[in-house]
């Protein structure tokens, strides 16, 4: 075995070959069984399976090469059945290229299997009884017809076939002989309807206007999950058979299928004109007005078939269903009940019932109901599908897998269930399994709006706004009623950097509903992207207005006011105190009970909360840190908020001692999971930004509290003890803007690593242009008017220079020239300015000489990246502590002559560092070494001062607590 691996390139010491028994620790040993081709494995590949273990197989010849292939779809992991060789090689790849993934998988496989019919001992019995009974049944009916044609029609069945043969005996001409067509329905009825297709389209080339053979075949498609195929051949039937109304009421059923609802409405129509008095086809048109949410036109038509046919169960459900859509639960409820008097075996009411008592919020019950359901009818594809949605609202989201997966099974390309499957999939983050299912429902229909919203979630979460657009527009196309569909359009937008569009997108959603919550949210922040920041305000306060609890609305209010240019530090501040008095204080315990042991010498439990432990900017400044710590001294927890985990949260949690998941806990969960980890110091690196827990911190789950990093102000939370800083970004005297106590580091409050691929630094631009190009990578809600006019006075001033702007806000077209025409206002021709979008920025780094700040909010890692590109820059200080972060990099550097105090400085000092290309080009050789040395940095020494912080911290807390 070791020789044939040998001719393939593969060492001996990458093979462990030999015999084990028990196998189950050398199962241990394995990450992902590979099972054989053309033959596969047997009982070895349920072992495999039940120890945690996913395995690729390949779908082969019947029955011996497609045992794989039976069991990972009774498991609901098709997406591990490989079609070719090369599709087998390809799926083992792409299973062994995501560590954590495998490590979740190892974790639920077995419990996923217990639960799926793999191991349904009694539903496999159940079915091998029905099995052996249908089976006998089937030869009953056929020992009877041998006996009964031998006695009885011998005679009359030569004559007929030499009838046939000469022609003569076809009914009328163009019709399908009366016995070729019994048999035909005898397929159909007794479910052979592959043989039933072959057999009607034998039929039909010869009969080819046959409307009664084409109205069969458009049943079987049907009940192959082809609706698009089925339609086809029920209007080649109708063609024939204008009048046929029965056939008309089966196309409308087929567009139901296919979500066509307008159009299945047209057809009952045209049945009823035809036969007024036909309650299948009210019952019909109710399905179709229900779907289209036109409820009480929905109820009449459903009366009117009860009226029409009071003893069928199938209309007086529907009515239930309407009721159950307009809330009136208790009335459907016991309609129900009334129901499964007359029809105590009925499957249909039985899963009815289930879904009322879902919408009253009894899913004990309604489990029950919706099982009863399947007990009748172990293959009721619309049970299966219930009860998928009522494990799904239990958040039991791997039964409900399976129960869709089943429906599936049972009626193929069923839409309701495969876009509940499809959402299913998307809630366990299973983006690339759930893309398929959405797909599937807008190849039968395009028209599907929801598939088109979900497939651009998919794109969305994977990153790939792309493609997210084109499905969100293609959803717009048919449903631009659509508020959730406008909303996210132009979050996607918004992604791909088309602030205008976006804009656009959310002002739609807001035509719809002005009271669209998430729409008006999205719009303050799109018009403070903009920095539009007197519109954005308005926006927000109308938020808050209408909605006065919201604490995101009034998070993004704050975060706006942080950069607006106007505000005072002590107008903005009183806002964060309103924000403490509506949010912290309420939650704020009078006292808290800690455990914690109070000796201030031993090692410290330092929780960090953060929802960017992936890739994120904070990474530059957050790694060295955790990097850092001296893990004798603390003892680290990391609480986890991110939803989409990557490599870096991989790098992350190699960092703490204990990783703790905090995505799926509610801010109660995540603040008693803290208490009882008897955490010393917690620290919160999000402040306002998205997802953040300062609802955790204002209970006070801990004894010492900080904020540090990401927000780069206060959060405003009396409840927070610290905010760790330094002198120069909090400079003593500004106290009274914080709620923290600001805590004071002797040393730059933050310590740099470069991101990988930054590549050298150039030789100075402006020795080879001529001119002095100035830069500045921020996004646009940094720059306003005041910063606007301060960089055309320099570039007046120095002769020939331009202007580089380079970041993700100038992606957009209308924004570079919206940003243009601020200049131009200035009198800044347009052709001085370079703005648009590179990412990674190092080369439009390279095509700068000097770099300006923004103010009064400064930028923040591009400041750090100037410098490492051997680029200087000049900023203002302003107003602490977002307006000091380029002087506190500068202070840390050793060049403060680059601080300025007011514009006029800042011009000053530009214009004179522009005077001398020579020391600038001295200056871009030397910087990145001068970084590297300072205390910038100096990852251990931030480190050390951080851990002194913590330990000064807690010593008196002890002391005031002891």
């Amino acid at each position: 075995m070791k020789e044939q691996f040998a001719t393939r390139g593969i060492t001996p010491e990458r093979l462990k070959i030999g015999f084990h028994t028990p196998p189950w620790d050398l199962m241990r040993q394995i990450d992902i069984g590979l099972d054989c081709f053309p033959h596969n494995s047997g009982t070895t590949l349920f072992e495999t399976l039940y120890m945690g273990i996913p395995f690729i197989t390949l779908a082969g010849r019947p029955a011996t090469g497609r045992l794989g292939c039976t069991i990972l779809t009774g498991l609901g992991h098709t997406e591990w059945i490989a079609s070719t060789r090369e599709n087998y090689v390809q799926l083992a790849i792409n299973l062994a290229s995501d560590i954590h993934k495998l490590a979740t998988i190892r974790t639920k496989l077995r419990s996923r299997m217990e639960k799926s019919s793999l191991m349904d001992e009694k539903g496999f019995a159940r079915r091998m009884e029905k099995a052996y009974r249908e089976m006998f049944e089937k030869k009953c009916r056929e020992q009877k017809k041998k006996t009964t044609t031998g006695k009885l029609t011998g005679r009359k069945k030569n004559k007929k076939n030499k009838k046939q043969k000469s022609g003569k005996v076809h009914g009328r001409p163009g019709q399908v002989p009366t016995i070729e067509q019994d048999r035909l329905i005898k397929m159909y009825q007794q479910g052979n309807m592959v043989e039933a297709e072959r057999t009607a389209r034998s039929l039909l080339k010869l009969y080819p206007d046959d409307a009664q053979t084409w109205k069969i075949l458009g049943a079987v498609r049907r009940q192959l999950g082809d609706f698009n195929e089925a339609l086809t051949a029920m209007k080649r039937s109708v063609t024939f058979s204008p009048r046929d109304y029965i056939c008309l009421r089966n196309i409308a059923v087929i567009l139901c299928d296919l979500g066509k609802y307008q159009e299945a409405e047209k057809y009952c129509r045209k049945a009823l004109k035809i036969n007024p008095h036909y309650p299948d086809a009210f019952n019909t048109l109710g399905s179709a007005l229900r779907s289209q949410k036109r409820y009480q036109e929905a109820e009449k038509a459903f009366r009117k078939a009860m009226k029409l046919a009071p003893d069928t169960a199938d209309a007086c459900i529907n009515l239930a269903l309407v009721l159950n859509e307009t809330g009136s639960y208790e009335e459907a409820e016991k309609l129900y009940g009334r129901a499964l008097k007359a029809h105590p075996d009925s499957a249909e009411c039985y899963c009815g019932l289930s879904l009322t008592l879902l919408s009253l919020g009894r899913l004990e019950e309604a489990e029950t109901e919706c099982r009863r359901a399947l007990e009748l009818n172990p293959e009721y594809p619309a049970a299966l599908n219930s009860l998928g949605t009522i494990l799904h609202e239990q958040q039991r989201l791997d039964e409900a897998e399976i129960c869709y997966r089943k429906a599936i099974q049972f009626k193929p390309g069923y839409i309701e269930a495969l876009h509940n499957l499809g959402k299913t999939l998307s809630s366990l983050n299973r983006t690339g399994e759930a893309i398929p299912c959405f797909q599937q429902i807008v190849q039968q229909n395009p028209e599907h709006p929801e598939a088109w919203f979900n497939l651009g979630n998919c794109f969305a979460d994977r990153g790939d706004n792309s493609k997210a657009l084109i499905h969100y527009e293609k959803g717009l196309v048919n449903r631009s009623d659509d508020k959730k569909l406008w909303l996210n359009h132009g979050n996607t937008c918004k992604k791909q950097g088309l602030l205008t569009k976006a804009e656009n997108s959310y002002r739609m959603a807001l035509q719809l509903d002005s009271n669209y919550k998430k729409a008006l949210n999205n719009l303050g922040n799109i018009l403070q992207e903009q920095a539009r920041f007197d519109e954005s305000e308005t926006v927000f306060r109308t938020v808050l207005k209408k909605y006065p609890n919201s604490q995101d609305a009034f998070g993004n209010l704050l975060f706006l006011l942080n950069y607006h240019p106007d505000k005072s530090a002590e107008e903005i501040f009183e806002e964060y105190r309103l924000f403490d008095d509506k949010f912290g204080l309420p939650l704020t315990p009078a006292s808290q009970v800690y455990r914690n042991s109070r000796n201030p010498n031993r090692r410290l439990k330092i929780g960090y909360v953060c929802p960017q432990f992936c890739k994120h900017p904070v990474l530059n400044f957050l790694e060295p840190l955790l990097a850092s710590h001296n893990r004798r001294n603390v003892e680290l927890y990391g609480y986890s908020d991110v939803l989409r985990e990557d490599e870096v949260t991989d790098r992350y949690r190699t960092y703490m001692d204990h990783w703790i998941d905090t995505a799926e806990m509610s801010d109660r969960q995540m603040a008693t999971e803290i208490l009882a980890d008897k955490i010393d110091i917690l620290v919160d690196l999000a402040g306002h930004t998205e997802r953040n827990r300062l609802a955790v911190f204002a209970t006070k789950p801990a004894p010492v509290s900080i904020h540090w990093l990401d927000f780069g102000y206060t959060t405003g939370l009396s409840a927070i003890d610290y905010y760790l800083a330094d002198t120069i970004v909090v400079p003593e005297g500004c106290e009274h803007l914080f709620a923290e106590t600001p805590w004071r580091l002797d040393r730059p409050s933050f310590s740099y690593r470069p991101s990988p691929g930054m590549g050298d630094v150039n030789d100075l631009p402006a020795k080879r242009n001529g001119y002095i190009t100035f830069g500045c990578l921020s996004r646009a809600v940094r720059i306003n008017y005041k910063t606007i006019r301060t960089w055309s006075e320099i570039l007046r001033q120095v002769k020939d220079s331009k202007l580089i702007l380079n970041s993700g806000s100038f992606a957009d077209p209308e924004m570079q020239e919206n940003m243009a025409s601020q200049f131009a206002a200035h009198g800044i021709e347009r052709d001085r300015l370079e703005i648009g979008y590179t990412s990674p920025p190092w080369d439009s780094f390279r095509s700068m000489d000097i770099g300006l700040d923004c103010f009064p909010h400064n930028s923040g890692t591009t400041l750090y990246e100037t410098l490492y590109m051997g680029i200087p820059f000049i900023t203002l200080a302003d107003r602490p502590s977002v307006g000091r972060l380029g002087s506190t990099i500068l202070e840390g550097l050793g060049h403060p002559e680059w601080i300025a105090r007011d514009e006029l400085e800042y011009i000053d000092i530009t214009t004179r560092l522009t005077e001398n290309l020579d020391q600038l080009a001295i200056l871009r050789t030397s910087l990145r070494s001068e970084m590297e040395k300072s205390l910038l940095m100096d990852e251990k020494d931030f480190a050390d001062k951080v851990e002194k912080a913590y330990r000064q911290m807690f010593l008196q807390w002890c002391e005031e607590n002891s």
